[in-house]
């Protein structure tokens, strides 16, 4: 289904599985789609994708600013031709006029989602989660972070004994990344324009993301609460999530059972 792609697999990567002091407690072998290709091309089309398919559909009504019986006077008027209003010299329908209708206003037929085939859906989504697992592309899109391999691997035993934000936070101090939470905390800003009204107050850096099993244990509660941090599932996550923006190479949290399950989803024929 995939042999073209599998002739430049990268070799099979061992990673450190951690608890939660951040001591080594076994190794873990990345599945498949950690050893494909980055191709940030693809990856781009695929985020394009995703994220237009959230958008809404908008449009205006075809005869907003028509509803009027306003004609043009024709020639010989000394005035300009434009349409007006009867018994009135008050310009109308046209678009420069007050209350005319709209010169281009967007269509409701207009195509905004740009669609990708399901391979490439699938391509995508495995080398957004390869980029994970390259330091310099992690440390190139801006994460801060002093771990020595990624993705960062966690003992699922670990993760379910969180409940707390502040027992989340001693667990990324001792992973080596709540420095790219702090980096998040420090970014957020006040957004520049009308959407401060529209409940988009503030922007907020993306910081590490965080692959759970359950994406409503304790553990994920208490995680996401965290500036920057995004908690999904190995059936969820996708591009709009590995590489924000379409930029790949987030920094990535996931636990020991989230990389069988991982493995499953992506399951390819050799």
């Amino acid at each position: 289904m995939y042999s073209s792609l599998f002739l430049y697999l990268r070799p099979p990567m061992s990673v450190p599985v951690l608890n939660g002091k951040g001591e080594k407690v076994s190794s873990v072998e990345l599945p498949l789609p950690f050893r494909v290709p980055v191709r940030e091309d693809l990856i781009k089309r695929v985020f394009l994708s995703e994220f237009t398919a959230r958008l809404q559909p908008k449009g205006r009504d075809p005869l907003a600013g028509k509803r009027t019986t306003a004609e043009s006077l024709g020639i010989g008027y000394g005035v300009a031709r434009v349409p007006r209003i009867k018994d009135s010299r008050r310009a109308a329908f046209i678009g420069f006029a007050v209350g005319g209708m709209a010169t281009h206003p967007p269509r409701v037929e207009k195509r905004i989602h740009e669609r990708v085939n399901r391979k490439e859906r699938v391509l995508g989504t495995m080398s957004a989660l390869a980029a994970t697992a390259d330091v310099e592309l992690v440390r190139g899109r801006g994460h801060s972070f002093s771990a020595e391999a990624v993705p960062v691997v966690v003992d699922s035993a670990e993760l379910s004994s969180i409940a707390k934000a502040k027992q989340a936070v001693g667990l990324l101090k001792a992973l080596g990344v709540f420095s790219d939470v702090e980096r998040a905390y420090e970014g957020t800003r006040w957004r520049a324009g009308r959407g401060k009204m529209r409940g988009r107050r503030y922007k907020e850096p993306r910081g590490p993301l965080v692959i759970l099993e359950d994406h409503r244990s304790p553990a994920a509660v208490a995680l996401r609460n965290l500036p920057g941090v995004e908690v999904v599932t190995p059936r969820t996550v996708s591009v709009l999530h590995l590489a924000p923006g379409g930029v790949p190479g987030r920094l990535t949290l996931i636990s020991s059972g989230s990389i069988a399950l991982l493995a499953d989803r992506f399951k390819v024929n050799l």
